[in-house]
């Protein structure tokens, strides 16, 4: 018996040994490395094969030079405006989040994730609601947030994350949604992206809504006061 106990000790060890030494490899290398593909574009082409869909997958890494600045300023204006600011978790968010919520336990509940949070999701994880996925966003975010600049976390998230159906990133929305380049795109398209990121493919920037204008508009007007994304090597 004590054999085995010891047999299951050591096993563990390698188990944590592994994981730590693996994924911490993963995020260094993903520092340099373009990201071409990830769990959720895999999932979204099991799911189209599932529901007898033609597989659909348009994704275009650029780098963030080849990105319209605009974009930046528009997804930190809707999704997250202390980017710059925070390391990771803007707890300011999350409490406002919570009291929201329970004020208001019959209404959709509001998140509080940041840019840095959804990147390590789209990155390396799946999309679920568990305390296991949860507690593995928290740790794959406090890891690119040490390894990676902000820079480089807005680089990966405007180019993985999900655009519209079988769409990722921004030169591929550019391209399929409004016939022009990830450099290309207007203030006005980027504020539009940004407001279709909460269910991008409910709700198509191609084909906007009244409610996607109106919140378009939001955007626009919040994206005066929120700082640019400073190039590489500046200070916040």
């Amino acid at each position: 018996m004590e054999r085995i106990f010891r047999f299951i000790k050591q096993t563990l060890k390698w188990i944590v040994v592994v994981f730590f030494a693996s994924t911490i490899l993963s995020v260094v290398m993903l520092r340099w490395v373009p990201v071409w593909f990830t769990p959720l574009m895999f999932i979204r082409l099991a799911q189209q094969s599932a529901d007898d869909k033609p597989l659909t997958l348009h994704h275009h890494w650029v780098p963030l030079e080849e990105i319209s600045p605009s974009l930046p300023l528009a997804v930190m204006a809707s999704e997250d405006a202390r980017f710059l600011e925070h390391h990771g978790f803007d707890y300011k968010a999350i409490e406002q989040a919570a009291i929201r919520n329970m004020k208001h336990p019959e209404k959709t509940k509001h998140g509080a994730s940041t840019i840095s949070q959804q990147t390590a999701k789209n990155v390396f994880l799946w999309p679920g609601r568990s305390w296991w996925r949860k507690g593995l966003e928290v740790y794959f975010t406090t890891l690119i947030e040490l390894c990676w600049s902000k820079q480089r976390i807005m680089e990966v998230y405007l180019n993985s994350i999900e655009m519209g159906e079988g769409i990722y990133g921004a030169d591929a929305v550019a391209e399929y949604h409004f016939n022009t380049t990830a450099k290309g795109l207007t203030r006005q398209q980027c504020a539009l992206i940004a407001a279709s990121l909460p269910n991008p493919r409910r709700m198509n920037s191609a084909r906007p809504s009244s409610y996607m204008l109106r919140r378009q508009q939001r955007i626009l007007h919040e994206m005066r006061y929120v700082k640019p994304l400073p190039e590489e090597g500046q200070d916040r």
